[in-house]
């Protein structure tokens, strides 16, 4: 894949250092100072890289995020600033949340070492799964039904890790669609669709199943976790039935993680807590998903029973290069350890944020990293390159 680095920056010299240096480690290198330029690069040249300078006299960095946001723009991206890593970090926060495969930020002054450490560290284009379509397709609800009634629905399976011994301890379950037309579609076209309507219960228990069958064919030691939305935690028939259903297979409950967002608790607090609660007394373990990324993460710790939590891969992708994110996810996981939690990271993606996360004692990890989500085929080829 070629590499091509594109610079925003009106600081001459700043731009004259950085494509030295990229050039240096064979990057292909265009520097501009006008955004009209720019946004015609962007769409012409296609680079695979973008080096951005958020104060800029015509267009600021956070109009052009929002700008190569609405472009779709795939190709990874960092900013740079001498305002400080608090502006950085926000700027940082706000391309991953507006879609970009922003990869970090630099402050300036910054080294040449950094500079290489930042283009190296991401040498492809853009993170996205091999598997899906460049654009989120749209569906009805009918076709999505008529999908599930052919059973067209299929989970992959992305590993997890016990960060201090290195064996897998397990996966998370990811829904995919199966299109007979469309290939491999992914959650967003089809997830929201059923939760407006009602109709996630078909989906979750064709989950459960495939989960079910998998735990059947691997090692007792390994646990899956499954998704589960706000409208499961008012189906009060849910825990028996998820009792009953490992039961029957066999399969101890501990094995099965249920991991679920601090909003879809909120939807019917009361009932969350009856459901949740009893299905912690039937042996369920139970995730807080994103943790820290919402407005009452604490109170739903104090609340509700968890077992685990996960800690959003918006702080852990930035981890290397902000050290607001690695006092943040320092004091998560202490938090969690205080409380008696397994701490989750999702979203590691190179082997320097692996080693953050074991010297802060983080539990478990997940993330690129270690592998993308899989099928079944593609996960046994995995687990023996693994053992």
């Amino acid at each position: 894949m070629t590499k091509r680095l594109l610079i925003l920056d009106d600081d001459a010299t700043v731009a004259m250092i950085t494509t030295k240096i990229a050039e240096g480690i064979g990057f292909t290198v265009r520097s501009c100072l006008d955004p009209d330029e720019f946004f015609s690069l962007v769409e012409s040249w296609q680079p695979s890289h973008i080096a951005l300078d958020l104060v800029m006299p015509r267009l600021d960095g956070m109009e052009v995020l929002r700008l190569l946001a609405e472009r779709r723009c795939r190709a990874h991206i960092f900013v740079s600033s001498g305002m400080g890593t608090k502006v950085l970090d926000s700027a940082q926060i706000f391309g991953r949340e507006r879609g970009l495969s922003l990869i970090g930020v630099l402050p300036k002054p910054f080294r040449a070492q950094q500079l290489r450490d930042m283009l190296q560290l991401h040498p492809d284009v853009a993170h996205t799964d091999p598997d899906a379509p460049a654009p989120i397709l749209h569906f009805g609800l009918d076709e999505i039904r008529e999908g599930l009634r052919r059973r067209e629905f299929i989970l992959h399976f992305q590993p997890k890790l016990d960060l201090i011994g290195g064996r897998v301890v397990g996966c998370e379950a990811l829904m995919r669609w199966r299109h007979p037309q469309h290939g491999l579609i992914l959650p967003e076209a089809f997830i929201p669709v059923l939760e407006r309507a009602g109709c996630m219960a078909k989906l979750t228990r064709q989950v459960v199943e495939q989960s079910l069958e998998w735990l059947a064919g691997e090692s007792a030691a390994l646990s899956i976790s499954i998704n589960l939305s706000g409208g499961e935690l008012s189906d009060l028939a849910l825990a028996d039935w998820l009792g009953q259903s490992l039961e029957k297979a066999g399969i101890a409950p501990q094995r099965l993680v249920i991991e679920l967002t601090e909003t879809s608790a909120m939807q019917d607090p009361i009932l969350a807590l009856d459901v949740l609660t009893r299905l912690r007394i039937k042996g369920f373990r139970l995730s807080i998903d994103d943790f820290g990324t919402g407005y009452s993460s604490m109170a739903q710790l104090s609340r509700l029973p968890f077992s685990e939590m996960k800690i959003d891969k918006s702080f852990v992708l930035s981890m290397p290069h902000s050290q607001e994110s690695r006092k943040i996810v320092a004091s998560t996981i202490s938090l969690g350890h205080s409380l008696g939690l397994a701490t989750v990271a999702e979203g590691i993606e190179d082997l320097g944020t692996a080693e953050l996360l074991r010297e802060l004692g983080c539990d478990q990890g997940q993330g690129f990293y270690f592998g993308r989500p899989m099928d079944r085929t593609a996960w046994r080829e995995w687990q023996e390159r693994a053992l």
